[in-house]
């Protein structure tokens, strides 16, 4: 109880001070934003600050935050290390970076801007990364919700999965105020009596369940290496490269840039408790990393956020704390399908005002979503991690070029080049190793791993402060 109770004020006191140290370094300004500026009345809409942290939260918090920091409990109350200094010296840098630098850029998609900081070379990849990205979550976020929702209510996966897939036509096609701008404070209120329903019920000790304390000792049940594996299997609960694909929708939404703070490092904040109760939830209910191995091999990842949501909140409770939990998926899967189309908008320049032209785009974004999700989700997840990952680390790069080019003589480039080296090391390792990589063993992929990281560093340094010193 008390390390759980010591990380959860470690996230707010990180919010509070490393998060307006950030917020410091990158100026904020009273310029004009992309939403008063441009406001197209489908994309480009002023919205009360609320009511961007809560679409922004909501986006930002899929499965992610909840199977990830399940999977990251496998190893034992250690995953809250990497849950509490992810979220704030990577996650929130990496989400309030990309929120940031999208909404001085006209709001543009992340693609957009990678491109603009790292190169014609990197915009070509980041286009087809993000895109393909997006759809993977997209897909994810489909199958997650419609399973749930069967488990619920009784009714075939198949015919949920058919209206969840007609909402995030809908999503993805009308203006941003029509749905889910309308929609997100009910998914929102659903979303916090789920986190602080099992967070009270932890700590009041409902069910005679005991919370574990802090220990660096690895308890994975078959002995998985804690580096790199838990670092790619928590992501959305510490630093995701998804977020920085979600962020420029609200940069597009944004009234002022001193709203950023609270917005984009504060949904990243509150992501990572939402991450840390699911994590204490999963070795505290199933009373060791033994326990929560055997439930998710038994009745899968689904049932197990059921057991848990009726165990510890009893049946009224756990259909209030389940809808919570399906709209986390709900409210990202219909986002990813909007910012690849924008993505794609951007990429072809097909202005998206007119209904028609938005059309074009969704259809067919939509039509591979449903394709995909006849695949094994296992199999989607997998490649969803790595990938998930690894455009966190190049968001970061381009975080910390943009740094430099702006803030000239300063180091203010280290907030974001020293997250962007570590998952550079994190990234690199994992694809070395992983079944789904080239399957090395630890002790080729290890150094490996760091020899990668320190290339990407030396090359940041020398296009950068090695080339003005020369």
């Amino acid at each position: 109880m008390y390390s759980f109770l010591g990380c959860l004020a470690l996230l707010v006191v990180g919010f509070l001070i490393y998060g307006k140290l950030v917020d410091t370094v990158f100026k904020p300004t009273d310029e004009p934003t992309p939403a008063v500026r441009i406001n197209d009345g489908v994309d480009y809409i002023p919205l009360p600050t609320w009511k961007v942290f809560m679409i922004q939260l909501l986006n930002i918090a899929g499965l992610g935050p909840i199977f990830g920091a399940l999977g990251g409990a496998l190893w034992g109350p250690s995953v809250y290390l990497w849950i509490v200094f992810g979220t704030i010296f990577a996650g929130g840098v990496h989400d309030y970076m990309s929120g940031m630098i999208s909404l001085r850029e006209n709001g543009k998609s992340i693609s957009e801007v990678v491109g603009k900081y790292l190169g014609s070379l990197m915009l070509h990849i980041m286009r087809l990364f993000s895109v393909v990205l997006l759809v993977l979550v997209g897909t994810v976020f489909m199958t997650g919700p419609a399973n749930l929702l069967a488990m619920l209510t009784g009714m075939d996966p198949t015919m949920w999965l058919l209206i969840v897939l007609a909402y995030y036509f809908l999503a993805t096609l009308l203006p941003i105020d029509t749905l889910i701008a309308r929609f997100y404070p009910l998914f929102g209120a659903c979303l916090l009596i789920m986190a602080f329903g099992i967070m009270f019920a932890m700590l009041a000790g409902v069910g005679g369940h005991t919370m574990p304390e802090l220990t660096l000792q690895n308890l994975h049940p078959k002995d998985l290496p804690i580096w790199p594996l838990m670092f790619i299997t928590v992501a959305c609960g510490a630093v995701s490269g998804f977020h920085s694909t979600q962020s420029p929708l609200m940069a597009r939404c944004l009234k002022s840039e001193r709203l950023a703070r609270p917005v984009f490092y504060g949904a990243m904040v509150a992501e990572g408790v939402i991450a840390l109760v699911w994590a204490a939830a999963g070795v505290t209910f199933y009373d060791s990393t033994g326990g929560l191995a055997a439930a998710m091999a038994d009745v899968g990842q689904n049932k197990a956020v059921y057991e848990i949501c009726v165990g510890f909140m009893g049946y009224v409770g756990s259909v209030l704390a389940m809808l919570g939990v399906i709209a986390c998926p709900i409210t990202s899967g219909d986002t990813a399908f909007r910012s690849a189309r924008l993505t794609l908008a951007d990429w072809i320049g097909l202005e998206q005002g007119n209904k028609v032209k938005r059309l074009y785009l969704a259809l067919p974004l939509l039509a591979v979503g449903g394709l995909l999700s006849q695949i094994n989700f296992t199999i989607i997840w997998r490649y969803f991690a790595w990938t998930n990952q690894t455009l966190a680390m190049i968001v970061l790069w381009t975080g910390a070029v943009y740094m430099y080019r702006k803030f000239k003589g300063s180091k203010a480039y280290l907030i974001a080049a020293i997250p962007a080296t570590f998952m550079s090391v994190v990234t690199t390792t994992y694809i070395l190793q992983a079944k789904e990589g080239l399957q090395l063993s630890t002790s080729i992929s290890y150094p490996a791993g760091f020899v990668f990281a320190a290339i990407f560093l030396f090359l940041f340094l020398r296009v950068t402060v090695l080339k003005k010193e020369s």
